[in-house]
């Protein structure tokens, strides 16, 4: 009993020292309220791949998609300034940040004036993410923002206005602060346009079945990402 209570004991600190050795990498997720959505269907898929967190949300955030509180992450300023108190704090170390901010940022009031937040500052902001994280010693991994149909998003919105060809300017903007700085991306633009209008269900957000397979996008590009680092 004894030399068996002594072999039980070395394999569980055997497990130990391996988990210790091989610990699964940790992904900070921040996102608009399509995140939100395809969320828990992603921590499912990276189960056993990756440890998935996000910005905190206090339970306001599914009351109203589209005002952005608790984990909706909102606009490039709004993550810049969350990013910033968070990079204070000593114990925010992920060692990945899936980060998408765009769908707010190309807001227009119901007169069509100009975007929530201007193409240079969006620039300016994404350059501002990368250097902060960069700093942390934060590998960033973005995600491009999913699409916008102007004909269902302006019919069906009425407090607020999209158009598809701010989200084209601000997705290449995008693009290039990424290529820039060899910054990873998933492209869920394209998934998102691949899926087909007839899964979106209000003015931008998506039915079940299509968060379902936008988290298995991202998961598969993390699983084939993460195993190549």
């Amino acid at each position: 009993m004894t030399k068996l209570r002594i072999l039980i004991g070395m394999m569980a600190i055997g497990c130990m020292l391996l988990a210790w050795k091989n610990p699964l990498p940790n992904v900070f997720l921040i996102g608009d309220s399509i995140s939100i959505q395809y969320g828990p269907y992603l921590q499912e898929y990276l189960k056993g791949i990756a440890q998935l967190e996000r910005k905190e949300d206090d339970g306001s955030a599914a009351k109203n998609l589209d005002i952005p509180t608790g984990a909706n992450g909102g606009d490039s300023r709004m993550v810049l300034a969350y990013l910033k108190k968070k990079a204070a704090d000593p114990d925010f170390k992920p060692d990945y940040l899936l980060l998408n901010c765009g769908l707010h940022d190309i807001k227009r009031d119901v007169n069509g004036a100009g975007t929530q937040v201007d193409s240079a500052a969006y620039r300016q902001n994404l350059q501002e993410i990368h250097r902060l994280l960069s700093e942390k010693g934060i590998q960033l991994i973005w995600m491009r923002t999913t699409m916008v149909i102007d004909s269902v998003h302006n019919q069906r919105s009425k407090a607020f206005k999209r158009y598809t060809a701010d989200l084209d300017s601000f997705n290449r903007i995008a693009d290039e602060v990424c290529q820039a700085n060899g910054v990873p991306a998933i492209d869920l633009y394209h998934l998102s346009v691949s899926l087909g209008r007839e899964q979106v269900i209000d003015h931008v957000h998506y039915s079940d079945s299509g968060r379902i397979a936008q988290a298995a996008y991202i998961a598969g590009f993390l699983q084939n990402y993460l195993t190549q680092q």
